[in-house]
């Protein structure tokens, strides 16, 4: 297909016409202006590429990374230590612009990677049967709200007030257009409040919505959850770190329907907040209506295994009415990272990330929780991830502590207005013990 490029004046202010606008300028209004970029930028006319790309070089170390300082950043994207040889194997070309495989007989490759993968994420999960990725955690999300109102024909969803609040956001705009309502169970503790759940009618309630480890990295009791649902025949979805899966019961074991989460931990770079990857697993009476694509084994005509794309449910592929979602892709790229890295490590290795990530965060929680003006909020039920309360406002923290080379974290207030003193710290396999303790004697210093 033609592509048209506007490579004149005159095109572009056809185009601007059209839109009803009058400059460029006007059609960057919706961007914030506080994140615009003003002046010029500091590069010279007519140097060499060498020049430009020594002077880009010099710029971008003057900025601010994981590289650069120690991070304590979380709240859904965390600073894992990524194995080389996954980004050798995801830069190889034959993965790295691979096509969605719609002919199984070219793309075997393909196809038995997403099989590998979607087979880990079972094994993690406890599933029956995971898709081949969606877009991140929180479409993952609001995919699974989709599919429970599917299965069970109502239009009320419980989701705790402990979720992520950008996951909370992505599922109720992927809600509005179907008319599915959702409903706040308030949280205690840092902890979803299993009394009030426990007094819901939920005969009319397709699904309640649980995440664990939560925003805050607290634990949930997802097996007392399930038993205050009771026999209302109410689907229950949790979001999970799949990380925290190689320490703790399994979604499945717990008495969870669906499981999903966010995969960017299982060897995918930060990068700015994206692309990320989102992993969907269900039991098997939801086989029909998981949306994405899933991938099978079966044997070809000559007896050899082979894999191929099975139970497409998109409206692309069968009847729009019939449909489960419009996703017309996945993260085959980051699910491939994914399924590298998991292999990569082995059972033994993610479980000992997931057990130094949990042990290193607990020391830093306790040795700041005796520093005269902070505390820890919350129980001592967490996996990575716990919330501070300072004695001077989070921002007021973070931006000290950036100057001294610490990423100190997130401010809650960020996403719960009303808590300016509360920081979320987050804490990886990554951290040092030298790391741990300048960052706790910088603390010492905070009045």
């Amino acid at each position: 297909m033609h592509q048209y490029i506007p490579n004149t004046v005159d095109d572009q202010r056809k185009m601007l016409a059209e839109l009803g606008l009058g400059t460029f300028e006007e059609l960057l209004t919706l961007i914030p202006d506080g994140i615009r970029f003003k002046g010029d930028l500091p590069l010279a006319a007519g140097v060499s590429e060498l020049e430009h790309k020594s002077t880009v070089s010099e710029l971008s170390r003057s900025g601010v990374s994981t590289s650069s300082h120690v991070s304590f950043l979380g709240a859904g994207s965390y600073d894992h230590y990524i194995p080389q040889i996954v980004d050798f194997l995801t830069a190889r070309s034959e993965f790295y612009t691979a096509y969605t495989p719609y002919q199984a007989e070219v793309s075997q490759g393909t196809l038995q990677a997403m099989f590998e993968y979607q087979s880990m994420i079972c094994e993690l999960t406890g599933m029956d049967i995971s898709n081949a990725s969606l877009y991140d955690g929180a479409s993952a999300l609001a995919e699974a709200c989709l599919l429970a109102v599917r299965h069970t024909q109502r239009h009320r969803i419980l989701i705790a007030e402990t979720v992520n609040p950008v996951y909370r956001e992505v599922a109720e705009t992927y809600g509005q257009a179907l008319d599915v309502k959702y409903e706040t169970l308030s949280n205690g503790n840092r902890q979803i409040n299993l009394a009030e759940l426990s007094a819901r009618d939920l005969s009319d309630v397709a699904a309640v919505v649980v995440q664990t480890p939560n925003f805050f990295g607290t634990l949930e009791d997802v097996s007392a959850i399930k038993k205050a649902m009771g026999e209302s025949g109410t689907l229950l979805i949790t979001i999970n770190n799949p990380i925290s899966l190689a320490l703790l019961k399994s979604p499945a074991e717990l008495g969870a329907d669906i499981s999903v989460g966010e995969g960017q931990t299982l060897g995918a770079h930060q990068s700015f907040g994206g692309p990320y990857l989102g992993f969907m697993a269900v039991k098997i009476a939801f086989a029909r209506k998981i949306p994405g694509r899933i991938i099978g084994e079966t044997v070809d005509n000559q007896g050899r295994r082979a894999f191929v794309m099975v139970l497409r449910t998109r409206e692309q592929d069968i009847r729009r009415e019939r449909a489960s979602s419009n996703i017309c892709s996945n993260q085959g790229l980051l699910a491939l990272t994914a399924c590298i890295y998991m292999a990569a490590l082995g059972k033994r290795g993610l479980r000992e990330v997931a057990e130094l990530s949990t042990q290193k965060a607990h020391y830093l929680a306790d040795e700041i929780g005796q520093i005269p003006g902070f505390g820890v909020k919350g129980n001592s039920l967490f996996f990575n991830e716990f919330v501070v309360t300072c004695p001077i406002p989070a921002k007021t923290l973070i931006e000290r502590a950036g100057a001294v080379g610490f990423l100190a974290g997130v401010a809650v207030e960020d996403f719960f207005p009303g808590s300016p003193n509360e920081l979320l710290v987050a804490v990886t396999e990554k951290r040092t013990r030298s790391e741990l303790d300048r960052f706790i004697n910088f603390l010492k210093t905070i009045s």
